[in-house]
């Protein structure tokens, strides 16, 4: 039988990526590095003349670009650079002296944690531990019993005699597990996926298609792999062979980092060095954000909204106001719709003498309806079509008329741009939710020159670069809820998965999507609280409350209302107490979220980041750290049963019963709808704060500390005065535990203690205390 396409239409996107060209039969094209010779050695690295399997010469540039960081350039031009380069860089790479030597045909370029290996002919290139063993190795080529190749090692296909794609490949040895590429929705280990580097409008969170794609991945290995490169560049992750990693980067070169581990941790610190450090959003938007949802709304029924959140003690810091702020039809002028805001001005002075800070939705895109529309296209603000006529395209895939898309390369668009904002935030608008920027097509043509292909991917850091600027100017801080990215946007915080199905496996694709994320770079990620896409049932409300709960930022937000009264009261009343907890435990998110800004080790983290070494949490991704020391399990199926893999190393007690397990094992657990799975590593202290409307932002006051095991310890909490180093040492009978630096803890509380091993003497700072101990985490939680 022939194949026939399924019964439902493929999806199309205004920005579908440019396929590269199918070779006919017989055709080969491909040009291969097959030897080379040493052109110079510096103090950095070495450049080789390479010669191409078709005759021609290319540059290699090997060099280090940091203590464990191997750089590899291969280009006809060695002045070449990312075609995404015109318009900002996306790597910056140091200045690190190597180590260069030559040695009859090889030559190593030794960056301290990471040894380039090169034998020139044949060429091939491996990268080396400094004690010898190696990590990474190039595939010199695969082809089949019939001749014909598989894989596309090292250099760069032509056809009609032009370049259309460097490539590179790596031997994968079996055992090999791979994960990163940005936030992708499926399985966390990528090995047999393809992970195309391509900004979409994914329509939700449960495919490989992503707004945020990020081109780097981590090995369990002990390595990982940066590809600096704007354009679409796609990962063969063993599916064409098992037994190869084949990137192809359809630019005007190859150009890559490989970053020294040997822990995940210690990759994503070298890969901020390259890329940039995390921004650190305000402690205010560590709070909850209630939205008003994708459907009309007004003044009256955002104060009366504020009025029932205060009124009903759910703790809440940011109303989000969607869309309907601004006029139906007519968005994104930013303007206030006059008619159901009669009086802007008042309602955000109201809700600042309430607490709350208030964000609005915008995007890049100016609906062709809008009275601004027609200046703007004269003036020139919007990218263009070849024909030079602006690009109206349908963004909002037929829901809402076409729109053009603000060219930020052109200075003057967005210097009109964020005239259109300054208004606002000085009006009192605390924040901007920075949706869409994946529209770009194709053959769009930029003020500046780029092409769409070129523009693509880099146009929404462009975008949250000109909000969080114009936002700092006015507001202080840099910081935007948004939900396209790039290489390099962990500069760009928060980050949200968009528009997922409210649907059981919706809320299982996006936390594998957040785990992925946070593998690639980007601390600071959260979701749309409830599913974006239709009415959550009670029982799905409720656990998606609890998993946004305990995610690094929480927002409730959907196309039909989030708001917890709008739910049967006992639903109601579990996600409240779920937004409670999170306020209790915000002295210990806050300080993972300032550990996160300075390491890039993700505040909700995948397994392996912690525990490389087991093998078990390499594949395990319904499940994560918050922080170091809480395991947090989200119920995913409505029969509240799920599999815990509790991570070796330590021991893990049950946060709400006080048992304690050994690591390394799996649990069948089933958990009553008022909690969730949630452990706590033996050994921890926990600070704790009473849970309160907002989120102090002073100093955190009246810590309570909370000992899990009543045994050695020790933990630093990170506060707006400084940091606090906190130690628990067991001797015997007492426990001890002194506190050093501002933070005031006012009670010691033990937790997952038995009878058999409760201390008889508690001291803190050399004064005895009171002896009280609970069974777990929310009987203290209320």
């Amino acid at each position: 039988m022939p194949y026939r396409p399924p019964l439902v239409p493929y999806e199309t996107f205004v920005a579908d990526p440019p396929d590269l060209p199918v070779r006919g039969p017989g055709e080969d094209g491909s040009a291969l590095v097959g030897r080379a010779e040493i052109v110079g050695t510096d103090p950095h690295g070495v450049t080789v003349k390479a010669t191409l399997s078709d005759g021609a010469s290319t540059v290699v540039r090997v060099d280090s670009a940091g203590d464990g960081v191997i750089r590899v350039r291969l280009a006809e031009d060695p002045q070449a650079r990312s075609r995404s380069a015109r318009v900002l860089p996306l790597v910056r790479p140091g200045d690190h002296p190597a180590t260069v030597t030559v040695d009859d045909a090889t030559v190593r370029v030794d960056a301290g944690s990471l040894v380039a290996e090169i034998r020139l002919d044949p060429w091939h290139l491996r990268f080396l531990r400094p004690d010898g063993r190696e990590l990474l190795r190039q595939d010199p080529g695969t082809r089949d019993i019939s001749g014909r190749r598989r894989t596309l090692p090292f250099g760069r296909s032509t056809v009609d005699g032009t370049t259309v794609a460097w490539h590179e490949s790596f031997v994968a040895p079996g055992d090999e597990r791979f994960v990163g590429f940005g936030e992708k929705f499926t399985p966390l280990d990528k090995r047999g996926q393809r992970a195309l580097m391509w900004n979409f409008d994914a329509f939700g969170g449960e495919s490989d298609r992503s707004h945020k794609n990020v081109p780097f991945y981590l090995s369990n290995r002990g390595y990982g792999v940066l590809v600096d490169s704007g354009l679409p560049v796609q990962f063969d992750v063993c599916q064409s062979t098992h037994s190869s990693v084949q990137i192809l980067v359809p630019d005007d070169l190859l150009d890559y980092y490989v970053l020294a581990g040997p822990t995940p941790a210690e990759i994503l610190d070298r890969f901020d060095t390259l890329t940039g450090r995390p921004y650190l959003p305000p402690r205010w938007a560590f709070g909850a954000w209630i939205s008003s949802g994708f459907f009309p709304d007004s003044q009256q029924r955002v104060l009366e909204r504020a009025r029932l959140v205060r009124e009903r003690g759910i703790p809440c810091d940011v109303l989000h106001l969607d869309c309907y702020w601004q006029v139906d039809g007519r968005w994104s002028d930013m303007r206030w719709d006059a008619e159901a805001f009669p009086d802007p001005d008042g309602m955000l002075a109201a809700l600042r003498e309430q607490g709350f800070r208030v964000c609005l939705w915008m995007n890049p895109y100016l609906m062709t309806d809008s009275p601004r529309y027609a200046e703007a296209a004269e003036a020139g603000y919007f990218l263009r079509r070849p024909d030079g006529s602006p690009y109206v395209a349908d963004v909002w895939h037929g829901s809402y008329p076409p729109c053009a898309i603000v060219d930020f390369t052109n200075p003057a668009a967005v210097e009109w741009f964020t005239g259109l904002l300054r208004p606002l935030l000085e009006q009192g608008v605390a924040v901007f939710k920075t949706d869409f920027a994946e529209g770009v097509p194709a053959d769009a043509v930029a003020h500046n020159g780029m092409t769409g292909v070129e523009l693509h991917n880099v146009y929404a850091l462009l975008f949250n670069d000109v909000v969080a600027a114009v936002t700092e100017e006015v507001a202080g801080h840099r910081t935007v809820w948004a939900r396209s990215s790039y290489l390099g946007g962990q500069r760009h915080s928060v980050q949200w998965s968009g528009d997922v199905n409210a649907t059981w496996p919706g809320l299982a694709s996006t936390l594998r999507g957040g785990l992925s994320h946070g593998l690639s770079g980007v601390p600071f990620w959260s979701h749309d609280t409830g599913g974006f896409h239709g009415t959550p049932e009670p029982d799905l409300y409720v656990r998606w409350t609890q998993f946004g709960a305990l995610s690094p930022l929480v927002r409730l937000h959907g196309t039909t209302s989030r708001l917890p009264w709008e739910f049967p009261a006992e639903a109601e009343r579990h996600a409240v107490a779920a937004l409670r907890l999170r306020y209790r435990l915000m002295p210990y998110l806050w300080s993972a979220a300032v550990r996160a800004a300075r390491t890039g080790t993700p505040v909700m983290r995948a397994l392996l980041v912690d525990t490389p070494q087991d093998p078990t949490a390499w594949t395990t991704d319904l499940q994560y750290r918050l922080g170091e020391d809480l395991l947090v399990a989200p119920v995913v199926d409505p029969s509240g049963e799920r599999d815990v893999y509790l991570p070796v190393g330590d021991d893990w007690v049950d946060a709400a019963t006080g048992h304690r397990h050994r690591g390394g094992q799996h649990l069948r657990v089933r958990v009553p709808l008022e909690r969730m799975p949630l452990y706590v590593r033996h050994g921890t202290l926990l600070p704790l704060v009473e849970t309160a409307d907002t989120v102090a932002e002073g100093p955190f006051r009246d810590v309570t500390l909370v000992c899990w095991g009543a045994v050695d310890g020790r933990t630093v909490v990170h506060d707006v005065d400084g940091d606090t180093e906190i130690e628990a040492v067991r001797d015997g009978d007492e426990l001890r535990v002194w506190t050093r630096g501002p933070l005031q803890v006012g009670q010691l509380v033990l937790a997952g203690v038995g009878d058999a091993d409760l201390p008889a003497r508690l001291l803190l700072n050399g004064g005895a205390v009171t002896v009280r101990s609970v069974e777990g985490l929310f009987s203290e939680a209320g």
